[in-house]
């Protein structure tokens, strides 16, 4: 087998003085944030990329950061570029299109399995394309890091026009199976199809196989995959202290949502949202026809949701349990405060309320929670800085 990322620590010195890039003077400053909470962070650039889109530490403190245009990044601890890792799926950026999410195997110290999300087109047609997601190994080579041994597990079925609206973000719940956000493909009805995996959150093994304990398992084809379903566009991803999934969503026109997803539940679009067509055709609401399941927090306006955790660091005491979100038509960081509560019956409910909102004038695409406790934020687009977010003072 290939020399695995385990050896690392061996050139990492070297390497972070023959690759580190340099960014602009004007974008290396550190800054303040002071919320609309009132709360000040101190924010420390660290490094730049060319419209970046997801990140994941690594168990020893180093990163990965995908660029949309089909380049991954592994970063230093201290957050500036060690290499580009070769051997990276071929992709083509194309509107919301490319190179997507980026996340490691629940037994990544002993396998250095990682596995990848990215838009392919179909060689037949190139007006088709849906998202896939690959495991591979991340290893060391004579002069760098590269993927091997790559493996594609899980592709949305079918391929469809248009370029929007993939969402394919991953996380591994904590049974250790795998969660993907596949988006509606900006089809509306393929999120309440069960032929299609379209508009709906998948649950798989790490081998890409589906799971009996799945709630429409023995359906047959793709509808063996499906955990829940009626989804728009999620971004974003992350299981809490109590094991429960979150996910946010972007809505049609505003009505973004965050909702707390279960088990075969089905959460309504396009049938029901919190906002409207961009036609301005109204939606009914979720109140209107309560069947479906209803967002815990949205948002009108809309803050174009992108990128999620559930913050359990010590560094944010007073935050443990907060979900943060990251804006993009917003330009800010959304902090969530959930509460749960039982009443007199024993009949427990989960609200929640934004909190607090961080802005510096630029879209945030990605969140990440690191090893040191920090909020690490990715902006969006040319230039986008890597952000490591502290408490001032």
């Amino acid at each position: 087998m290939t020399s695995s990322f385990r050896t690392l620590a061996l050139t990492t010195a070297l390497g972070a003085a023959l690759t580190s890039t340099a960014f602009a003077d004007d974008h290396t400053e550190a800054f303040e944030v002071t919320g609309s909470d009132g709360v000040t962070l101190n924010a420390e650039p660290l490094e730049s990329f060319e419209n970046p889109w997801a990140m994941t530490f690594l168990p020893d403190g180093h990163a990965l950061v995908t660029e949309q245009g089909g380049a991954l990044w592994l970063l230093n601890p201290d957050g500036t570029k060690h290499s580009e890792v070769g051997n990276v799926p071929g992709v083509v950026m194309r509107n919301q299109g490319g190179l997507g999410d980026i996340i490691i195997h629940p037994d990544f110290a002993e396998n250095s399995q990682v596995f990848l999300s990215y838009v392919a087109r179909d060689p037949q047609n190139d007006e088709l394309s849906g998202a896939v997601v690959e495991r591979a190994e991340l290893v060391e080579t004579g002069d760098g890091f590269e993927l091997a041994e790559r493996t594609i597990i899980w592709e949305q079925s079918p391929m469809m026009r248009g370029n929007g609206h993939y969402s394919h973000r991953l996380a591994v719940a904590p049974d250790g199976n795998l969660i993907i956000t596949s988006g509606d493909r900006q089809h509306f009805t393929p999120a309440q199809n069960m032929s299609m995996n379209l508009g709906k959150t998948i649950r798989i093994t790490t081998d890409g196989e589906p799971l009996e304990d799945n709630p429409f398992y023995g359906e047959g084809g793709v509808a063996d995959t499906i955990w829940s379903l009626g989804h728009r566009n999620m971004l974003g991803i992350d299981f809490d202290a109590q094991g429960r999934m979150w996910v946010q969503e972007m809505g049609p026109r505003h009505g973004d949502e965050l909702n707390l997803v279960h088990r075969a539940e089905n959460y309504g679009y396009p049938v029901v949202s919190e906002g409207d067509h961009y036609n301005g055709t109204e939606i009914p609401d979720h109140a209107d026809i309560p069947i479906y399941s209803a967002p815990i927090v949205s948002w009108v306006p809309a803050i174009s949701p992108a990128g999620l955790i559930v913050y359990d660091g010590d560094l944010f005491a007073d935050w443990t349990g907060d979900i943060f979100i990251g804006g993009l038509s917003s330009q800010a960081l959304v902090r969530v405060e959930i509460t749960d509560e039982t009443n007199e019956r024993g009949r427990s409910s989960t609200t929640g309320e934004e909190a607090g909102r961080y802005e510096w004038e630029e879209r945030i695409r990605e969140v990440e929670e690191g090893p040191d406790g920090a909020i690490y934020v990715l902006e969006d687009e040319e230039g986008g800085r890597l952000i490591r977010l502290t408490p001032a003072g």
